[in-house]
């Protein structure tokens, strides 16, 4: 059974860091592009970073371009979404997505919630004085 479990989530204050996991099990991690995806109270989901199955290729939406660093580490089955200078404009349920249909053509991660087929339950991120 596919699963995705995100941890590392919690309340930090402005200007802190957080650092996201995102662990597979039943399946391998490396056939798979990664996203990162959030969604705050009253609001849509959307897409935050992503990264290709080889990690060649990422994708960060401007408002943490700069800020936030994902990382895959395949041997661990595992991908990492390093948050810094976190803002609380940040505060939402991040939540990691694996797709493998779009990887397995070769196809560099996408931005797009649609895109991705399995998604973990998500990790509450609050940053707040």
């Amino acid at each position: 059974q596919v699963q995705l479990v995100e941890s590392g989530g919690g309340s930090v204050q402005p200007g802190g860091s957080l650092r996201l996991s995102c662990a597979a099990s039943g399946f391998s991690l490396d056939a798979f592009n990664i996203g990162w995806f959030r969604q705050a109270p009253g609001k849509e989901r959307e897409g935050v970073s992503c990264i290709s199955t080889s990690g060649d290729s990422t994708y960060y939406a401007e408002s943490v371009k700069g800020r936030f660093i994902i990382s895959r580490d395949n041997a661990k089955n595992t991908v990492y979404l390093q948050m810094n200078g976190l803002k609380p404009e940040d505060t939402a349920i991040y939540y990691c997505s694996a797709d493998y249909r779009f990887a397995l053509s070769g196809a560099r991660a996408s931005r797009f919630l649609s895109d991705y087929e399995y998604w973990g339950q998500g990790t509450q991120v609050t940053v707040s004085s």
